[in-house]
């Protein structure tokens, strides 16, 4: 990971899960850079509905592909997925919550904030700071 890579929050880019090991890089990041050409920027807590379009998208995320390292994922996994396929979802209501803190700002690119505000999981519990 890029030592200067930020969240969409303007923080350090945390962690987005290892069980099963997430990001482009496999670091457990949603960590970018050039040789990442989808953009694997958002950190979703996956659902069945958006793993089931997914699949009608032709990106089946949960059939496992021990080829490539991939367990196969299900509902309330942690997984890096591609910005584009995020936005797609979430025109179609099915988007998968989003931990902000874990999600690249790269992934502002492609979808807005607000967008990505929407499906927050993790809002702290003192809200306070936030307005």
């Amino acid at each position: 990971m890029e030592p200067d890579e930020r969240n969409v929050l303007g923080g350090p880019l945390e962690p987005c899960g290892t069980e099963p090991l997430t990001g482009f890089y496999r670091d457990g990041c949603c960590s970018s850079g050039p040789e990442d050409l989808g953009s694997h920027t958002v950190c979703a807590v996956v659902s069945a509905d958006f793993l089931r379009m997914q699949r009608e998208l032709g990106n089946d995320l949960s059939t496992p592909r021990p080829e490539y390292g991939f367990p196969g994922l299900e509902p309330g996994d942690r997984w890096c997925v591609v910005a584009v396929r995020w936005l797609q979802a979430y025109q179609a209501g099915a988007a998968a919550g989003v931990v902000l803190a874990a999600t690249n700002a790269r992934a502002l690119e492609i979808v807005p904030i607000e967008a990505l505000r929407q499906h927050a999981v993790d809002v702290p519990d003192d809200i306070s700071g936030l307005e």
